[in-house]
């Protein structure tokens, strides 16, 4: 969820929770991604904290909170008074940041592409220890914190980080370091092909692939009308996406799961119309994710 009415947000919200969804993300941004920069959207941790108290169960997390809109230490506090809030229930997807027109509208500083991820890996150092530390000792070229305390600790005795992103350098390198999930938009083939990269990062860390959690997005049309799904793909641009009749979507979603997807996170951005979004969410989820969960 993004670009929605603070109703919109809600209302889905409360739906999947009780409905029997997983988890809720929402997007780090202030505006569209245009010349124009119209399309302005709800500010996403405001929006967690809200959709904190209005649920019960479901996970909720950025997808994924920038590292040049927040310095980590008031990251990681954020995160831990919203972790309070939910009854320990928060993700903290972290990634480096990409939207130019948001950056120069505020003065932010993106930088290079090195620089981001320069950023993004004491960001990730920062808010890690932090959030499972009593103190925290670090300087950065971009962060400095000392003897810095988290306080109230969060709920959770581990509040799981995740990091986003397909740099198969760096940011998955981060990734292995620091994260307890990865997040990449990737098609099944692909998918298979990154967990092998992040595989030699874990090893190289100490760690094994099998303590971190792999995640992807896919789009859903439901639909075999020709033209529908020309539009689709038009809008979609590229994106991986789940297209065809329930059976088709539910091979599709096989597919994610054999290639080491854990979860599978679906965007709203396609389903512009209130009750046309509820109808196909529910379909996807009484349709596809019931039977499959219930092979599992």
């Amino acid at each position: 969820m993004s670009s929605r009415s603070w109703d919109e947000v809600i209302e889905l919200a409360v739906h999947a929770d009780r409905q029997g969804w997983d988890g809720v993300w929402f997007a780090d941004h202030f505006m569209g991604n245009n010349p124009e920069r119209s399309g302005g959207q709800l500010e996403v941790w405001s929006v967690l904290a809200a959709i904190a108290q209005a649920t019960e169960r479901v996970r909720i997390g950025p997808l994924v909170t920038s590292a040049t809109y927040r310095h980590p230490a008031v990251l990681a506090n954020i995160a831990a008074t919203i972790d309070h809030i939910t009854g320990g229930r928060l993700i903290v997807g972290m990634g480096a940041g990409w939207q130019v027109n948001e950056h120069e509208a505020y003065g932010l500083d993106l930088g290079t592409i090195t620089e981001r991820s320069d950023r993004l890996e004491e960001a990730c150092a920062i808010v890690g220890s932090l959030l499972h530390n009593e103190r925290s000792d670090f300087d950065g070229s971009y962060f400095t914190v000392s003897d810095a305390p988290c306080e109230p600790r969060p709920v959770q005795q581990h509040l799981p980080v995740m990091v986003a992103g397909k740099g198969e350098r760096r940011t998955m390198r981060t990734a292995a370091r620091y994260a307890d999930e990865w997040n990449g938009w990737c098609r099944p083939d692909e998918m298979l092909r990154l967990r092998g990269v992040l595989a030699g990062h874990c090893e190289a860390e100490g760690r094994d692939l099998s303590e971190m959690a792999c995640s992807t997005q896919a789009f859903i049309c439901i639909s075999t009308n020709d033209a529908e799904i020309a539009a689709f793909r038009e809008e979609t641009t590229g994106r991986p996406s789940m297209i065809g009749t329930v059976d088709d979507i539910a091979e599709q979603v096989q597919a994610f799961a054999d290639s080491g997807a854990d979860e599978l996170i679906i965007p709203d951005w396609t389903l512009d119309d209130r009750a046309d979004r509820l109808e196909v969410l529910d379909t996807f989820f009484t349709e596809v994710v019931a039977p499959f969960r219930s092979r599992q």
